[in-house]
């Protein structure tokens, strides 16, 4: 990849951060409920009718098909106006079903969703985990049996992200009865209106419910919704957590250089019990030092990776290694922050906007599971990258 920003990279940046600082919703969005998934609708339409939705979409799917620097710099430019991202409720659509439907969907599928998720018209939610599934997801159990033109599914599905504002589901369910691990596995287009799907919410300790199970009773989802082929799902579900562990988290990559920054200018204006300035305790110091280096390793890493991914098409298992050092790094930060901040630190009313800091502090600990444990992370660096030989 060249460094270098062009001329057009120049004027990309320049326009991108003249849109963002004129249209920014001056509203906070609000910590959660149907009122944030409003918020994300009516932002991601704005978006769209502004001609900046999809910017890692081919244009012949509605997006603006950006090159990797480009979407580099808007991500930035992004945390740089500290506007949403879609890390919320549209995310799921934005950054791994609709790219999913994209890469193996039919055309009929891609007409009819494909607008719909760039406007914000649909959101979605992934039903992949299972209460004896998750880390192991090639160890589901939810059904598939076909009946005609459907299939019915029966069983159960958790912690489904915003599974209560979704329109639609990508669900991984097993199809072949007699299949076991990997094999015989579906990936399909579920409709969360469908009858018989029954939401239910888990509170977590960021005091909200976003997280929910998800049981499905007789559901009937038409076959015309399988994506990719029937039995396939595996492969499908590869190209899903691909995007997902990919280019999915390149906004988390490169707001948590932001985040950086804003610690180290926080240290230097607040004061330890001691009262001497954060900024000039060593420990804390030279942690901040650590930090911030990190995250240019992560910027260096995402422009790598997103090079590659501009080459063939599909990112890659390097996806893993940045999430990995992301979590670390995000961990880090906020442990930090924690120890600059003292008692009241711990002060947390839900409202992410009001406690910034606490927020990210319990994301932190969610960041190590969601999109795939640390431990599954390490085992992909490990057989796919490393080609090193199972243990037994």
């Amino acid at each position: 990849m060249d460094l270098h920003y062009s001329e057009s990279d120049i004027e990309f940046r320049a326009r991108a951060r003249d849109w963002l600082s004129n249209n920014v919703p001056k509203n906070k969005r609000p910590a959660h409920g149907d009122a944030a998934a409003q918020f994300d609708r009516d932002w991601q339409r704005k978006l769209f009718d502004h001609g900046w939705a999809g910017i890692n979409w081919p244009k012949e799917h509605g997006g603006l098909g950006l090159n990797g620097l480009q979407q580099v710099i808007w991500y930035e430019e992004l945390a740089r106006a500290h506007a949403p991202h879609h890390i919320n409720t549209s995310y799921v659509a934005l950054m791994h079903a609709g790219p999913t439907i994209i890469a193996r969907g039919t055309e009929e599928q891609k007409a009819f969703h494909l607008p719909r998720i760039l406007s914000g018209e649909s959101l979605w939610c992934q039903g992949f985990s299972e209460p004896n599934a998750g880390s192991d997801l090639a160890a589901l159990k939810t059904k598939g049996v076909i009946d005609g033109d459907h299939i019915i599914v029966t069983g159960s599905k958790t912690w489904t992200t915003d599974a209560k504002h979704a329109d639609f589901q990508e669900l991984l369910i097993r199809t072949d009865p007699e299949s076991s691990r990997h094999k015989g596995l579906t990936w399909v287009i579920c409709d969360m209106r469908t009858p018989g799907i029954d939401i239910q919410p888990i509170r977590t300790m960021m005091m909200d419910d976003h997280v929910n199970t998800v049981f499905y009773d007789s559901v009937k989802i038409p076959l015309s919704n399988v994506v990719g082929e029937i039995n396939g799902g595996w492969s499908t579900a590869l190209s899903t957590l691909s995007f997902e562990r990919g280019l999915g988290f390149i906004g988390d990559q490169l707001e948590l250089f932001e985040r950086v920054e804003r610690a180290i200018e926080l240290a230097g204006k607040l004061r330890l019990e001691d009262g001497t300035l954060a900024i000039e305790d060593s420990h804390i110091c030279q942690t901040l030092a650590s930090l911030k280096a990190d995250t240019l390793a992560i910027r260096a890493m995402t422009l790598a990776d997103i090079s590659e991914t501009d080459r063939t098409g599909i990112p890659g298992p390097k996806g893993s290694l940045m999430k990995l050092m992301v979590t670390r790094t995000h961990k880090g930060l906020s442990e930090l922050m924690a120890e600059i901040l003292g008692w009241g630190f711990l002060e947390f009313d839900g409202d992410r906007s009001a406690n910034p800091w606490t927020y990210e502090y319990l994301w932190s600990w969610v960041f190590s599971i969601a999109g795939g444990t640390s431990e599954i992370q390490r085992e992909i660096v490990a057989d796919r990258l490393l080609e090193l030989p199972r243990s037994r």
